[in-house]
């Protein structure tokens, strides 16, 4: 077993126990009637409206993807790219580590389609890139607008905070500026990238932030059905939750981002809101996204055995003479 292989099952391991720890520690005070009463106080109206934000948020998971493909300068159908990104996304984002395990998925279906690994690996990237930029900017946003709770819980004054946000817009307006006048390869030691066109960067900032911004307001439509909670303060919650999972490597930030959003949120974030907004961004679209992944790759095998039969047809008729 390699070094890497080593590292990465204990990051599994030691992200697990951690997602255990936090869950025990946020759920310990309640029943599972508890809990399920209070997610049945949440009205069907607030539970329908944070499905059409989730999907929202995943439909623009599929530009993500299109941004790469368009970056690799590959014609792929949209409806494809959209199979690709729903399947590995949904499935990545709830197992952990979804830069892995959505890249292989990803890999498996671009591959059949006729990309080569390079072209996968710059599609990864790109969208991986996309992520940060969309967090970095709406951390941006919470943060100047917003000061007082994302200082409340880093402990630190409203001025740093307002120097934070400041330096995410610094470091996307850096990024949309070396998009716009750097033609030549960026090199980072034997790393090398190649600047997407100003138009790409443009759309990987307004699609990037959208997607965050919806995943804000499906939580905190969740969340409104039991208090009075701010759009603003759903998002700081969301934005300070994305970085503790950054930091933790918790599979799917499971009890990470439940724990972090109950500490900013306090009692405005029920126990039951909290089930509800994992079960709708993270299980519904898991549930989906494995079943239609085992009927792609049967369809996929099916394929390839038609294909195989009729070139085993057409190499043994005999040659005519």
């Amino acid at each position: 077993m390699t070094r890497k292989k080593i590292l990465t099952y204990m990051t599994l391991v030691i992200g697990f126990g951690l997602a255990g720890y936090l869950l025990y520690h946020t759920f310990r005070e309640y029943s599972f009637s508890d809990i399920t009463e209070s997610i049945a106080a949440i009205p069907i109206f607030n539970l329908l409206t944070a499905l059409g934000f989730a999907f929202g948020s995943y439909l623009c998971l599929t530009g993500f993807d299109w941004i790469g493909v368009r970056y690799v300068k590959n014609d792929l159908a949209y409806p494809k790219i959209v199979l690709a990104s729903f399947i590995s996304l949904s499935i990545g984002q709830s197992v952990g580590l979804s830069g892995l395990s959505s890249g292989a998925l990803r890999y498996r279906y671009y591959a059949h389609w006729g990309m080569d690994t390079e072209d996968v690996a710059k599609i990864v990237l790109l969208s991986g890139v996309t992520v940060g930029i969309g967090m970095m900017v709406l951390s941006g946003i919470v943060m100047v607008v917003n000061p007082k709770d994302a200082a409340a819980v880093l402990r630190i004054g409203e001025s740093a905070v307002i120097g934070i946000g400041t330096a995410c817009f610094a470091a996307t307006a850096g990024y949309l500026a070396l998009a716009a006048f750097v033609r030549t390869p960026l090199k980072i030691r034997s790393w090398t990238f190649q600047m997407p066109t100003w138009q790409i960067a443009v759309a990987q900032v307004v699609i990037g932030t959208i997607n965050f911004a919806l995943v804000s307001a499906c939580l905190r439509e969740v969340m409104a059905a039991s208090a009075d909670v701010s759009y603003l303060k759903a998002a700081t919650a969301f934005v300070l939750a994305n970085l503790a999972i950054i930091i933790t490597h918790a599979p799917g930030g499971l009890g990470v981002l439940e724990a972090t959003v109950r500490h900013v949120m306090g009692d405005q974030a029920s126990i039951g809101s909290l089930v509800a907004f994992r079960v709708i961004y993270f299980f519904i679209p898991f549930f989906i996204g494995v079943p239609l992944s085992l009927i792609v790759e049967a369809v996929f095998r099916a394929r390839k055995a038609r294909r195989a039969s009729a070139e085993g047809l057409q190499t043994s008729r005999p040659a005519s003479v």
